[in-house]
């Protein structure tokens, strides 16, 4: 059984990679608009944790990461942010576009685990699909502030606001739009793929007359 469900998962681990990356080099994954992206991306991040807990979010999250950082450098895209930020230093600039991400897919795992022990396994779908786009924008501003919060050029975007009022401002309308795709494209997939049994769903406590007839 346990060659059936690392097969089964490597699988899956595959066709989320190939899913993302798809999306990552085509016009699917990003919709640029000024210095930011909306990004579907962090769909298949929320589904790979969905179905293969934390380590595989965090191994698609990467991908997602990845293929982020290659936009600062023109590979699959170009990020008018990445490029400038890639500029003051590669090394600051991979670190705030993979680690966020990885992050990211890590702790949806937990999130859905425990979601659907709260509530149900379908609910859970789309509480992780919501926190997928919800902590990658917070993790990527974040890291963007505390890394390069500094530089002339982040300093010039925050223009002597508050950081939290600069964050929901910068982020606006992209953040709304990628919670509520995320949210519905992942509850929806992650359904279909309970029913498909895929994915496990949550197995049925025992009632206390079935915990009384055993224990007799």
């Amino acid at each position: 059984m346990n060659t059936k469900n690392k097969t089964k998962n490597l699988v899956i681990l595959g066709l989320l990679t190939a899913v993302l990356l798809v999306m990552a080099y085509t016009p699917l994954g990003y919709l640029n608009i000024g210095p930011l992206a909306i990004t579907l991306n962090v769909i298949p991040v929320a589904l790979a944790a969905v179905t293969m807990g934390p380590v595989g979010g965090a191994v698609v999250g990467a991908v997602f990461g990845l293929t982020s950082f290659l936009q600062c450098i023109g590979v699959g895209g170009t990020s008018a942010m990445g490029a400038i930020l890639f500029e003051i230093s590669p090394v600051l600039a991979f670190v705030q576009r993979f680690v966020p991400r990885v992050l990211d897919g890590f702790l949806l795992g937990y999130i859905y685990s425990g979601m659907k022990k709260l509530l149900n396994p379908y609910a859970a779908c789309f509480i992780t699909g919501f926190f997928s786009a919800f902590l990658n924008t917070a993790f990527f501003m974040t890291a963007l502030v505390a890394l390069f919060g500094s530089t002339d050029y982040v300093k010039g975007l925050i223009d002597g606001r508050n950081i939290i009022v600069f964050i929901c401002t910068f982020v606006g309308v992209n953040a709304i739009f990628e919670m509520i795709s995320s949210t519905v494209i992942t509850g929806a997939v992650g359904t279909a793929l309970i029913k498909a049994r895929v994915v496990p769903s949550l197995e049925k406590p025992k009632n206390v007359q079935t915990e009384q007839a055993e224990t007799v």
